[in-house]
C-alpha cells in the first residue's frame, strides 16, 4: 500500500529500504476521527505526534466568545504537533474537517527518525513548511484584497495537494464550509458566497458541493501573484506565474 509519508519525504531527497521500513512502522496503526472532532485542544499535554494519513484537519484558535480563526489546513502526509519535545500544552487545537485517519507516533519512535539523516532532514523541511505558510497566511491577510485571498487560498490547497498525489485534471476534494473558509480569510460568510461567484464569473475557477476545479491555473496564480517558494515543494516544485502587476518603485 503507498505510504503518503514516504511519497512525500522522497519527494525532498530519496529514502533507502531502512528508512522507508521505519517509516512504514511508525505509521502501521492508523484509526479513523469524524468530521469536526478535535485531535488535541489547546491546553492539552501533548504526549505523541499526530500525523494526517488522509482526509484533511486544521489549526485552530478559539477566542473566549466563540469566535474561530483556522491558522493553517492539514493535508495527508502532515504532522500535526512535531513541537512535542518542547511544549508541555498545547497552544491552539487541531481538529478534523473531514472524515480523517490519524496515526499517533510516540516521541520515542520520533527520536529513533532523527537518526536517519535523510529522514531528519524531511522533518526539520516539514517544519519550515509549516512556518513559511503561517507567514504567508499573514500576508494573505493583511495585504491582499479578499478576491485574491480567495485565490491564493485555492491555489496553495492545488499545489500542496498535489504534492500528495490528490490532484487530479486541475481538480481536488476540498471538504470545507463557506463558515470555514470565513473563519481562514478573515471575511463573513456573505463576502465568501460573493467572492466565488466573482471568481466563477471569470471562468478561473469552478465549485461543485466541496469538489474545486482550477479552470486556468495559470491565470488564477496570476490573478493573487501565487508564489509556491514559501511550500519548499523541492526539484518538483511549480514555477510561479510572472506577476501581471507594475512594480510601484519603478519609474515610469
Amino acid at each position: 500500500m503507498d505510504n503518503v509519508l514516504i511519497r512525500k519525504f522522497e519527494r525532498l531527497s530519496p529514502l533507502d529500504l531502512e528508512d522507508k521500513a521505519l517509516l512504514e512502522l511508525a505509521t502501521d496503526r492508523p484509526y479513523a476521527v469524524g468530521p469536526h472532532q478535535d485531535i488535541i485542544r489547546e491546553g492539552e499535554a501533548p504526549d505523541d505526534v499526530h500525523l494526517i494519513v488522509s482526509g484533511m484537519a486544521c489549526r485552530q484558535k478559539i477566542t473566549a466568545r466563540g469566535g474561530q480563526q483556522i491558522i493553517a489546513y492539514l493535508l495527508p502526509g502532515d504532522f500535526c504537533d512535531l513541537n512535542v519535545f518542547i511544549l508541555d500544552q498545547m497552544d491552539h487545537t487541531i481538529t478534523t474537517l473531514s472524515e480523517c485517519l490519524v496515526v499517533d507516533i510516540p516521541r520515542d519512535t520520533i527520536l529513533r527518525l532523527t537518526e536517519r539523516p535523510a529522514v531528519a532532514r524531511a522533518l526539520w523541511w516539514a517544519t519550515l513548511v509549516d512556518e513559511g505558510t503561517l507567514r504567508e497566511a499573514l500576508v494573505n491577510i493583511g495585504q491582499r484584497r479578499a478576491e485574491e485571498r480567495m485565490a491564493h487560498f485555492l491555489c496553495e490547497m492545488m499545489a500542496r495537494l498535489d504534492a500528495v498525489g490528490l490532484v487530479v485534471d486541475n481538480s481536488f476534494d476540498l471538504p470545507i464550509t463557506q463558515q470555514d473558509l470565513a473563519n481562514t480569510l478573515g471575511l463573513s460568510t456573505v463576502h465568501i458566497n460573493r467572492i466565488v461567484q466573482r471568481l466563477r464569473s471569470r471562468n478561473l475557477v469552478a465549485i461543485r458541493r466541496r469538489s474545486v476545479t482550477i479552470l486556468d491555473p495559470a491565470a488564477l496564480k496570476a490573478f493573487c501573484e501565487f508564489n509556491p517558494n514559501y511550500l519548499h515543494l523541492g526539484p518538483h516544485q511549480a514555477k510561479a506565474e510572472p506577476s501581471r502587476r507594475s512594480d510601484p518603485t519603478r519609474r515610469r
